[in-house]
């Protein structure tokens, strides 16, 4: 990582139309991100990474897994790493404590749907969206050391904060030694990363913005999507008649700020079209 981005690599390099199209479907693609904090804002506001591996070597099959995750820097001084959760006899788990010092490779994915764009045509239909790849090696820690266990301590109080902030310490914690033997951290150090974000409206063909027949008779716009948390439900052995504060205020500004960003994206014209190409 270089000045808060991350170099780019024939890993992390994105190829904006695809050799294989004889032509894009969306005019203009949204190019890749190499910001650093854009990359992990979008991981961190994932609720599931979706993670991929080949577990045989022999075989070359590949392996997704969702799975629960955050970014997150136990080392101030070290960049930050992509924590992720599982149980201990998971597959993945299961592959990085085989690998003793080693590490494996994976491929770590997020994406984040903001909008569905209707457009003139469907071949200029798409969606906004924010998505971000990882590329890097992973290593399950190793907390028989009082340094590996507390830097799994602090990993399981990121993830478990990511889910609800302030949830950790509004627990019974800390976990005891069983729950912290049934629970690995497997952490992703990453070599590259990139994202794509679309955020922006419909964006016709010029072909078709000059066809007034058609502009006359199909809607164009965005329905805005955004993932809406619900009023908290107590569970069957609750016994604590109201809702924290710290919950509500999640929930509430989860919800606002989806739905707020969802509205904006949705309105904004497409980049590089004039005023008056789409009156």
């Amino acid at each position: 990582m270089e000045d808060g981005e991350y170099v780019k690599t024939k890993a992390n390099t994105v190829n904006r139309h695809g050799k294989d199209y004889a032509k894009p479907l969306i005019i203009p693609t949204p190019p890749a991100k190499y910001d650093a904090d854009l990359i992990h804002g979008i991981v961190n506001s994932t609720s599931v990474l979706h993670v991929s591996f080949v577990p045989d070597p022999s075989t070359l099959e590949p392996v997704i897994l969702p799975m629960i995750g955050q970014m997150g820097s136990f080392d101030p001084d070290s960049p930050p790493a992509c924590y992720l959760h599982g149980y201990v006899s998971s597959r993945l788990m299961r592959l990085g404590a085989a690998a003793g010092d080693d590490s494996i490779p994976v491929c770590v994915c997020a994406t984040k749907l903001d909008g569905l764009v209707l457009a003139l045509t469907p071949n200029a239909h798409s969606y906004n969206y924010r998505s971000a790849v990882l590329h890097g090696r992973a290593r399950v820690l190793d907390d028989r050391s009082d340094e590996g266990k507390r830097e799994k301590l602090w990993a399981m109080e990121l993830v478990t904060n990511g889910v609800v902030a302030q949830r950790w310490e509004n627990t019974r914690v800390p976990p005891d030694n069983a729950e912290l033997q049934s629970t690995r951290i497997l952490k992703v150090e990453v070599e590259s990363a990139s994202a794509k974000v679309r955020d922006f409206g419909p964006n016709d063909e010029r072909k078709d913005l000059k066809r007034e027949e058609v502009l006359d008779s199909v809607w164009t716009g965005v329905v805005p999507v955004q993932e809406i948390l619900g009023e908290p439900v107590g569970g069957a052995y609750n016994r604590v008649e109201q809702v924290p504060e710290y919950l509500k205020q999640y929930v509430e500004g989860r919800n606002a700020e989806t739905r707020e960003y969802a509205v904006k994206v949705a309105s904004t014209q497409a980049p590089g079209r004039k005023k008056k190409e789409v009156e």
